[in-house]
């Protein structure tokens, strides 16, 4: 079985994200000098593929990966440690403002020229979602552009079942899981938090890791994403709203009465 997870880089979480307007359209500020790690969502899908990859003799997993080069070989340089993979290495911007369509479009090209590919028996991952892009939809227009309609999103769990299919299951409305079967590759799955806690560090797959990962960044091919026809006619931040009374001497019976006239939005 072929594994491959598409995945892109975000800013760390924990540092100030100021959206301002650049000369090719709205950035963050101070973009490249913002520390990077995998997308989350995307995250969860390589742990997914790789403890597949390892229930299954003979499996291979690729990763993906659209982003700045020189932010790609900082991620990578942690990543790696953590599981066994090859990555495909596209040098683009990976910004939260890149058009899905043209991001699946460069993704799909790049699966499409991985050697050896046998897209009869091949799985496609992704993050149902981004914590950068956060379209939604990026995997589902890789899935169609490479002919895939075998489609799953919120996923939270598979399992290859003895006669070769894969038992689904998907999140819905009510904190409820669909239960989906797939008879047999190739598909499409948006994974949602998985079940697989984040693998320790190994410092010895890193190193075989790295052997690949450095030769794939050398080549990586420009992929010179834009907004598409998408127009931002301005960007900030959320502006933040606080209305606070001080009043002295007031019982507290008539402030429990007001709380409970907020809660109920009266």
């Amino acid at each position: 079985m072929h594994i491959i997870v598409c995945g892109s880089l975000v800013p760390d979480p924990l540092q100030t994200l100021e959206p301002i307007t650049g000369p090719t359209g709205p950035v963050l500020k101070n973009e490249m000098m913002l520390p990077s790690w995998l997308d989350p969502w995307a995250g969860h899908a390589l742990y997914e593929a790789a403890n597949l990859a390892a229930k299954t003799p003979g499996s291979k997993v690729h990763l993906v990966s659209l982003g700045p080069k020189a932010k790609l070989q900082q991620v990578m340089m942690t990543v790696a440690q953590k599981v066994p993979f090859e990555l495909v290495a596209l040098d683009g911007p990976a910004g939260g403002f890149t058009d899905a369509a043209e991001t699946a479009a460069a993704i799909a090209d790049a699966i499409q020229a991985i050697p050896g590919l046998d897209l009869a028996n091949t799985l496609i991952f992704g993050g149902w979602e981004s914590a950068s892009r956060g379209a939604g939809a990026t995997m589902q227009i890789v899935g169609e552009r490479l002919g895939i309609t075998e489609q799953f999103q919120g996923v939270d769990a598979l399992e290859v079942q003895p006669d070769g299919s894969l038992k689904i299951l998907e999140r819905v409305e009510g904190g409820k899981h669909q239960v989906s079967v797939c008879s047999a590759p190739p598909a499409v799955l948006g994974w949602a938090t998985g079940n697989l806690p984040e693998p320790r560090n190994n410092p010895q797959v890193g190193m075989a890791n790295m052997r690949g990962i450095m030769p794939s960044l050398q080549k990586a091919k420009p992929s010179p994403v834009t907004t598409g026809d998408i127009t931002f006619t301005s960007v900030s931040l959320p502006k933040q709203t606080r209305n606070t009374q001080i009043i002295k001497d007031t019982p507290p019976e008539q402030i429990a009465a007001e709380l409970v006239a907020w809660i109920k939005g009266d």
